[in-house]
């Protein structure tokens, strides 16, 4: 197969670049929400379990897939079968994508004005009314629609340079600083007074609350905080030299998952408890509890500053890979300019998302099955596009491609043991898909 001429240039790169598309928002703003609307401790062990089972061989399959093609997600499916219909999973990928980066964005948006703001120092006021500011800030159409429009442009700017001179060398260096300045949030949290009761309701299990639509959503904050079944990680692997190992690479990625989402939640729900406030805040949750948290540390500005620009870089690292997507779909022939395609879809992507952006502001009333245009949005691609989209990848890497392929891809980079191919290959033939169903189905009530 031909050789692909735009390539990762070593594994830690490809590594960090993949963990950044898949924590991103997923972990550090997504997860502790999500866990607080959803009962705690029940939620977070159901995600591990979850990203355990079912999302690392998944990831592992998107690997096989993109690297044993070579091909951007959309033309990898037309490449492994001999059917060119099952190219419908790379198609409802970009779809995936865009609707995700419509959303995406607008939180993204926030992120960039709380990163400014910061800088001067505007966050950490006398007044201390954090949920306010939010409120003001995501109030305020102008506002949003600023914010979400400047994220965006650096989107375009960057995926306009490719791979290498783009995406990789940002992650290599800021990735590391990210973990760093988590773990010393986490410190302070726990510190707090009252912090216990945070950690009891993090870590303590109570399965009396679960229902059916929690285990859903838990389910899809595994597909969401990897990045898999929307064929992101198709695209990122089909960069991808062949002395990697795709198991050893997953594993690396969803290893690194875990524990961001681990420390978003040990330095997220300690604060919560502490300070009074409700888990079940939602999607304003961390904007909330961090100006609480770095206001009570010396020099809290400061490092409030430095956290938010490298939460930026997380955020940013994720949307890049879905506007790659997209933009690789659409310049796989050469013939259309790699820059002008990111212009292109990144405006559209930047309309379909005003909707989102207006949804706490102007659009409030206005409600799509009971739900905001950002809630629907997000519902759409975390529990239904996600689900099948992982579904569908799972039939087709275990019924439709090449299984002589997908095992040469499996075990080349490293001296892997014979009986993981034996151990990794039913589980997404069974496992993987029976799960997704039962899950799916049992939530039906709540549609």
């Amino acid at each position: 197969m031909q050789k692909k001429t735009d390539q990762w240039s070593s594994k830690l790169g490809f590594i960090l670049s993949s963990a950044g598309a898949a924590i991103g928002l997923g972990a550090i703003w997504k997860f502790p929400y999500m866990t607080g609307m959803n009962g705690g401790g029940a939620f977070f062990l159901l995600f591990i379990g979850f990203t355990i089972i079912i999302g690392l061989p998944l990831l592992i399959a998107e690997f096989i897939i993109g690297r044993g093609a070579q091909k951007e997600a959309v033309s990898a499916y037309k490449v492994l079968a001999s059917n060119n219909g099952w190219s419908i999973i790379g198609k409802l990928g970009v779809f995936g994508a865009f609707i995700l980066m419509s959303f995406y964005s607008v939180v993204g948006g926030w992120v960039l004005i709380y990163s400014a703001m910061s800088i001067p120092g505007l966050i950490i006021t006398g007044t201390a009314d954090y949920q306010g500011l939010f409120t003001t800030i995501t109030g305020n159409p102008g506002i949003t629609i600023l914010g979400h429009a400047l994220f965006m442009i650096i989107n375009i700017i960057v995926i306009s340079f490719g791979i290498k001179n783009g995406i990789e060398k940002a992650s290599k260096v800021l990735m590391p600083l990210l973990f760093i300045f988590f773990i010393i949030l986490v410190i302070r949290a726990v510190t707090f007074e009252g912090a216990m009761e945070g950690l009891e309701f993090f870590l303590q299990p109570d399965f009396s609350k679960l229902t059916g639509e929690n285990v859903l959503y838990a389910l899809g904050q595994s597909f969401f905080s990897l990045a898999v079944g929307i064929s992101v990680m198709v695209t990122y692997s089909s960069y991808l030299k062949k002395d990697v190992s795709l198991p050893m690479s997953a594993g690396s990625v969803s290893i690194m998952n875990i524990f961001v989402s681990l420390l978003a939640g040990l330095a997220i729900f300690p604060i919560v408890f502490s300070f009074g406030l409700e888990p079940t805040e939602g999607p304003g949750l961390l904007f909330i509890v961090l100006p609480e948290a770095f206001a009570q540390m010396p020099l809290g500005e400061l490092f409030l500053c430095l956290f938010l620009l490298l939460f930026l870089f997380a955020v940013l690292t994720s949307s890049f890979s879905m506007l790659e997507i997209i933009t690789s779909a659409f310049t796989a022939n050469k013939q259309r300019s790699r820059t002008k395609v990111a212009w292109i879809a990144g405006f559209i992507v930047f309309l379909a998302g005003i909707p989102a952006a207006l949804s706490s502001n102007v659009l409030v009333d206005v409600k799509i099955f009971g739900l905001t245009a950002f809630d629907a949005s997000d519902f759409l691609v975390s529990n239904i596009i996600l689900p099948l989209g992982c579904l569908l990848i799972a039939i087709f890497i275990t019924f439709v491609m090449d299984k002589a392929l997908v095992k040469q891809e499996f075990y080349y980079g490293r001296n892997l043991s014979p009986g993981l191919f034996r151990l990794w290959f039913p589980i997404m033939r069974w496992l993987v898909p029976v799960t997704i169903i039962i899950v799916f189905v049992s939530s039906l009530g709540m549609l």
